[in-house]
């Protein structure tokens, strides 16, 4: 133990003495380092940021959609029934975070007129299925099923039809047919392309009190198939399998009138993750070997100038082995250094990079820095610091002793 603490404190000493020219060598270790670890973190983000583009529109990894159509149009009224056996399916299976959804125009009154909305009733669960945040205002909460009013949550469209800019006048809306409600508007998403229609969300329970007894002619348009419900469920991914197929014919066994089908978001972005992770890792691998043939350079005519220490130190005893590690470890110690340096850097870059201008949107769930890409930097330092080492250290072994006195 106290051999390889001497060997260190001896490599640092020396890296001191030749300090200038090691900096030199080191500047692009440091910088390749850098780009390795960084690369690493920031196809991490990537990662994250692709998964919640897809997860907000196509819900959580693994979210399963239950669909049912009825076979016949006795069964159409028989919507109460289906929406039993989805809430008896959920407490029998465990499932906390899901959420029932009903595509439906609603009459809604503009100051220029009358017109039919896209409507979707959902449960406030379904903002945490979709990762949906209103850019103002807020989301549902299950408090607001039991308000004596019902809650909207509108696009940026519907407001601007309303003639609002924001909600600091808490805005209201008419919707409904023959019997209208008075609906607050409490939330507003922004509109994901340009001239896009009015479109609102409303709780599941909030539209079976208010909106389902009002005669909308938009409804009423669609003739007798109405549309039905649809179940929304983030199950395991290691079991999502299995819970399908089972919830599917359970549905189908407690609403005989009914087709019952399902689907889910099961996808992998592993690969493109993997090519990107591997193209970074290729391009920091390469500046990282250049910086290590200059820090081979440098060692090699630094070792020539200290042939004559070295025939001093092998003719008090210091053994091959000695004097082998002890210039291997100036390298290492070195590229040890500048791999911290590169990791603390990167460290800095990944947390100063603007989210959302990079990326096309901000990450909920930011993930932390990487530990495995500060590893992998510092592995990768490390082992170019042994290689650049290593052919200074054979040259020095095999200087003979009587040579390097009279050097």
């Amino acid at each position: 133990m106290t051999g390889i603490v001497g060997a260190l404190v001896e490599a640092w000493d020396e890296l001191r003495i030749h300090k200038l020219r090691v900096l030199l060598a080191l500047i692009g270790v440091a910088c390749a380092v850098t780009a390795i670890t960084g690369v690493t973190a920031v196809v991490s983000m990537l990662s994250q940021s692709f998964s919640e583009q897809q997860e907000r529109q196509t819900g959580r990894s693994v979210t399963i959609t239950f669909s049912a159509s009825p076979r016949t149009e006795s069964a159409q009224a028989d919507t109460a029934r289906l929406d039993a056996t989805y809430r008896e399916t959920l407490e029998r299976y465990g499932i906390e975070h899901a959420s029932r959804r009903l595509y439906t125009p609603v009459e809604a009154r503009f100051p220029e007129g009358t017109q039919p909305v896209d409507v979707q009733a959902v449960d406030a669960e379904y903002g945490t299925l979709m990762r949906l945040v209103p850019d103002e205002g807020r989301w549902f909460t299950d408090a607001d099923t039991d308000a004596y009013a019902p809650s909207l949550v509108v696009n940026e469209t519907f407001l601007r039809n309303l003639g609002f800019e924001d909600l600091t006048s808490h805005p209201t809306v008419e919707i409904g047919g023959d019997h209208p409600v008075l609906a607050t508007i409490i939330g507003v998403t922004a509109d994901p392309y340009p001239d896009m229609m009015p479109s609102a969300f409303v709780l599941y329970g909030q539209y079976e009190r208010w909106l389902t007894g009002s005669a909308d002619a938009a409804a009423a348009s669609m003739g007798p198939w109405q549309p039905m419900p649809e179940l929304m469920a983030w199950v395991p991914r290691e079991e999502h399998r299995a819970l399908q197929a089972q919830i599917t014919r359970d549905v189908q066994a407690a609403v005989p009138g009914f087709e019952v089908w399902s689907s889910d978001n099961d996808w992998d972005a592993s690969a493109i993750d993997g090519a990107t992770k591997w193209v970074g890792i290729g391009v920091g691998g390469f500046a990282l070997l250049l910086g290590g043939l200059g820090l081979v350079n440098i060692a090699l005519v630094t070792v020539r100038h200290r042939i004559r220490e070295i025939g001093i130190r092998r003719s008090f005893g210091a053994t091959s082995s000695r004097v082998f590690f002890g210039v291997m470890l100036e390298s290492v110690v070195a590229t040890v250094v500048a791999g911290l340096v590169g990791v603390v850097l990167a460290v800095a870059i990944v947390k100063n990079i603007p989210v959302d201008r990079v990326f096309g949107g901000g990450i909920q769930d930011m993930p932390p820095f990487p530990f495995s890409a500060a590893a992998v930097g510092m592995a990768a330092a490390t082992f170019v610091g042994a290689l650049a080492g290593l052919v200074p250290a054979v040259f020095a072994v095999r200087v003979k002793v009587i040579d390097a006195i009279r050097y």
